[in-house]
């Protein structure tokens, strides 16, 4: 039996890390009340007494400012409050993705048709699309006939989306490929 000996690497989380009470290093920050009114420059330990005695925390929203900027609020709610923006961005997101589409020399017209069909839905979906056909025996023989349809098939899918070819019809091996994506 083979052991893998690739170790699996967690997704980066790039969620911002704020800094609050005991954890600011700095000596002096800028304090913003929980109403919004500045209290000014004060030492960290001055501003630390102040939240504990409004039962609440000083966190640092802005530390690349000078000096850094702290707002006395709740630090659960706050954090609470990050992680569901964050969580709604991640959610909001769409990762481009290479969808395939594989034709033959011989396709016939409905089936082509059908491709063009499956290629706009995943253009319209935001994805890019790469085309494919695997030349078979004596096929390989004559490339040209599949680059003429590839190109039929990228004229016929303009004429229903808009187009940008990426990367025009090149043979690799026994393989025509080529990819577009929606302008």
């Amino acid at each position: 039996m083979r052991i893998s000996r690739k170790r699996y690497k967690k997704p980066v989380n790039i969620e911002p890390q704020y800094f609050y009470n005991e954890k600011i290093r700095v000596p002096e920050i800028m304090v913003i009340a929980e109403d919004g009114q500045n209290l000014g420059v004060m030492p960290t330990h001055e501003a630390i007494r102040i939240a504990a005695e409004r039962e609440l925390d000083v966190v640092e929203v802005n530390p690349k400012a000078v000096p850094p900027i702290a707002k006395i609020m709740d630090y659960g709610q706050f954090k609470y409050q990050k992680e569901k923006e964050f969580r709604k961005l991640r959610a909001g997101a769409h990762r481009v993705e290479v969808k395939g589409i594989r034709l033959s020399v011989r396709i016939s017209d409905h089936d082509l048709a059908i491709r063009c069909e499956q290629a706009k839905k995943f253009l319209d979906s935001g994805d890019r699309v790469k085309i494919e056909i695997l030349l078979r025996g004596r096929e390989k023989q004559h490339p040209e006939l599949a680059f003429e349809q590839v190109s039929e098939f990228i004229n016929q899918l303009s004429n229903v989306i808009k187009l940008k070819i990426e990367q025009p019809a090149t043979r690799q091996g026994g393989m025509v490929t080529a990819l577009v994506t929606k302008t």
